[in-house]
């Protein structure tokens, strides 16, 4: 499959080009808030809200795997993920200052989204099959926890914990990988993920953006599978 690239000669100029579009962005930015909010409801022992979020996540997770194979070129996971070797080469390269002409996401932060929607994806499985905590308020457990062996919800149910632990390191390394992108190689990887556009060099092919109507379909398809489940319980 070809990647967006050059289609003439560069300029030297800039252009705006759309690189990301809404619907990535929302699951981006939702799941961000979410991962506060799973943090401190489960903190406090906020059994509903804990168990809102997670469905949420659960939702935007199955939505974008989904928008992952049939969604924009920038979200396909066809065209970002990269192999192992080219992803330690870029980062080998990493102190090496060099204009930003990356369409979606670098070869090592293809990886990097892989490997959060891993964590994201088992967080919120185990949480279904969670067993009872009496920390939480009304004692509530996972839906699924009674199609299962109370050793095996237990065992779950730490698996739940220690995995949202990982979650957190990931996400704090991924924050200082912008960071340090922003200061060492002067890459603003913020304001695309905000406003989706991003500045680029002419000549650049832009990337083909996925069906709205399909993306909708795909998101309510998602939403109506975490509610089935949700009622097993």
């Amino acid at each position: 499959m070809k990647r967006a690239g050059w289609s003439g000669m560069d300029d030297g100029s800039l252009v705006r080009v759309r690189v990301w579009d809404g619907w990535i962005r929302l699951v981006h930015w939702s799941i961000v808030a979410l991962i506060g909010l799973s943090w401190w409801s489960g903190e406090t022992g906020r059994t509903q809200l804990h168990t809102l979020a997670g469905y949420a996540v659960l939702t935007l997770v199955l939505f974008r795997i989904a928008w992952g194979f049939l969604g924009s070129d920038t979200a396909r996971f066809g065209r970002f993920l990269r192999s192992p070797v080219e992803a330690l080469r870029h980062l080998t390269q990493f102190r090496r200052p060099a204009p930003d002409r990356e369409i979606g996401h670098n070869a090592a932060g293809g990886w990097m989204v892989l490997g959060l929607l891993g964590l994201l994806l088992a967080q919120t499985l185990t949480g279904l099959f969670a067993a009872e905590e009496p920390d939480f308020d009304y004692g509530a457990k996972g839906p699924l926890a009674k199609l299962v062996p109370a050793d095996t919800s237990n065992w779950l149910t730490g698996l739940h914990h220690s995995v949202f632990d990982l979650i957190l390191l990931a996400a704090g390394l991924h924050v200082l990988a912008v960071l340090a992108y922003r200061l060492v190689k002067r890459h603003d990887l913020v304001r695309p993920m905000l406003t989706g556009w991003k500045l680029l060099p002419a000549g650049m092919a832009a990337p083909r953006l996925g069906s709205p109507i399909l993306a909708a379909a795909l998101l309510a398809g998602a939403a109506l599978l975490v509610y089935a489940v949700s009622r097993l319980g």
